[in-house]
């Protein structure tokens, strides 16, 4: 193991074991890596890749200190490795949605509130129809996420914003939509917005499997 990597390691089990905790400040520098029998060089290595990865916050002037470690700061990392997401891995990326999104509004169909959907249904009304590529993907990811978020699973949310976005504007970047696509798009989100308005759950899934496994075969076709 890379001496850096074992540095990592070291303090990856400080946090694991409850010595380091949400928010704490770590020792100086000097003192943690006597405690941890590394070279000073190597602590600073670990410390900041695991600040890259957000495990880690540095303050400069200040200290280093255990960040939140709240799932969605956790997972903007995911986010970040997609963008690199070549164009047969896309597929992949969206298979796991496919399996992930349809779970997450079902669940929601119990916990949306009818604000919630009043807001979404006035933002599918706002879109006409010649909305450009980027507009209707923008307007497409804001309509997931707001329905993810009334799950009320913020690893599952974090997930998935993790998986489309990146994702989704690198489809938009191959080229212009279908010109069926905005009133395709409109059709299944209405459909998925009146099954979580009955709390029909099952509906909801359905419905979220299609519209995401159209979006898989439109990329596929592209590519």
């Amino acid at each position: 193991m890379a001496v850096t990597d074992e540095a990592i390691e070291r303090i990856k089990g400080m946090i694991v074991s409850g010595a380091l905790r949400p928010g704490d400040r770590l020792p100086k520098e000097s003192e943690l890596a006597a405690d941890l029998g590394l070279s000073r060089n190597s602590l600073r290595e670990a410390v900041r890749a695991l600040s890259l990865i957000r495990i880690l916050d540095v303050r400069q002037g200040d200290g280093t200190y255990v960040t939140s470690l709240d799932p969605q700061l956790l997972l903007e990392a995911l986010s970040f490795v997609v963008e690199f997401h070549r164009d047969d891995t896309a597929l992949e990326f969206l298979a796991v949605r496919r399996i992930l999104e349809p779970a997450a509004i079902a669940m929601a169909a119990s916990r949306i509130t009818d604000a919630e959907l009043d807001r979404l249904t006035a933002q599918l009304d706002a879109l006409g129809p010649q909305q450009s590529a980027e507009e209707l993907a923008a307007a497409d990811l804001e309509f997931h996420r707001g329905i993810v978020r009334a799950a009320g699973n913020s690893v599952l949310c974090s997930l998935l914003d993790g998986l489309s976005a990146p994702v989704t504007r690198g489809h938009v970047r191959r080229g212009p939509t279908e010109e069926d696509a905005v009133s395709r798009t409109l059709h299944e989100h209405r459909a998925i917005l009146t099954a979580l308005r009955d709390r029909d759950a099952e509906a909801a899934r359905s419905w979220a499997t299609v519209h995401i496994a159209g979006v898989e075969q439109r990329l596929r076709s592209t590519l």
